[in-house]
């Protein structure tokens, strides 16, 4: 039997890092662990932790964890500074289907972290201020030195963020129209009414930026993406392959999700352990 957060595999070639667990239950608590460890060790020398954080049932498991840590083992968030993907638009943070509301209920509410340090893209900002207010955004991630580790979901169709196929490696924070499938496969959260066309997401370069990146991907509905993502062609029309040029982005999943990765041959990279 593996222990607990231990990988069924682990591996780094030129495609990018995997590491696969048998269950999702084990993988966040994996990455809850190391988010943890470098959270006090930023405290430790001082220093303020800047995480990037994603919505959706993905990252659900991981919001828990933390919170269990933060009031199990007396993990203090004091230190750290949140920057969030993205925000439907137009839509006000109290809207209880806003981005702002989901992290208020899955994390904000139940740690000590400071809501002047919580920040999100505004979805009532006015149109003719989006310009300035998504250059401010970036602004703001400079300011606090950048993001230490970020999280991310896969979109069915590759994106990440709300970066959807199409978008530039080159992209920063900016409004976006959502792909119909995108807003298709939200359709069930917002009952009778229909999602919002646009919203307000980090580019693709923004995430980019950030100095280790994290994508969770569990079963097997996402098998075929994580595979073009992972193993595929670095194309703008499969967002999450440009992760494969970023030298500390790592895919975490069970195995569902991994059931469509091909195994390195031989001599094509080294495990990383």
């Amino acid at each position: 039997m593996i222990p607990p957060s231990s990988p069924l595999d682990s591996r780094r070639d030129r495609r990018g890092a995997v590491l696969v667990f048998d269950h999702r239950d084990r993988a966040v608590r994996a990455i809850a662990t190391e988010i943890a460890a470098l959270i006090r060790e930023r405290a430790r020398t001082g220093h303020a932790c800047v995480l990037g954080l994603a919505t959706g049932s993905t990252p659900r498991g991981l919001y828990a964890e933390l919170v269990r840590l933060h009031r199990e083992e007396a993990l203090s968030f004091a230190n750290v500074t949140t920057f969030n993907l993205d925000e439907y638009y137009p839509l006000a943070p109290t809207h209880a289907l806003s981005y702002r509301s989901y992290m208020h209920a899955e994390l904000f509410a139940h740690v000590d972290l400071d809501p002047a340090r919580t920040h999100l893209p505004s979805g009532t900002v006015a149109e003719a201020d989006v310009v300035a207010h998504c250059a401010d955004y970036e602004a703001k991630i400079r300011a606090a030195g950048g993001i230490d580790l970020q999280i991310l979901g896969l979109g069915g169709n590759g994106h990440i963020g709300f970066n959807e196929p199409g978008s530039s490696r080159d992209s920063c924070t900016r409004m976006v129209t959502l792909a119909p499938g995108t807003r298709g496969a939200a359709a069930a959260d917002w009952g009778d009414t229909t999602p919002p066309r646009y919203a307000l997401t980090m580019g693709v370069r923004t995430i980019l930026d950030a100095r280790r990146i994290v994508l969770l991907a569990w079963g097997e509905g996402k098998a075929d993406m994580v595979s073009a993502a992972v193993e595929g062609a670095v194309t703008a029309q499969v967002p999450a392959s440009f992760l494969q040029e970023h030298p500390q982005a790592q895919f975490v999943l069970d195995a569902a999700a991994a059931s469509a990765l091909t195994r390195p041959s031989a001599g094509s990279g080294e495990p990383s352990g």
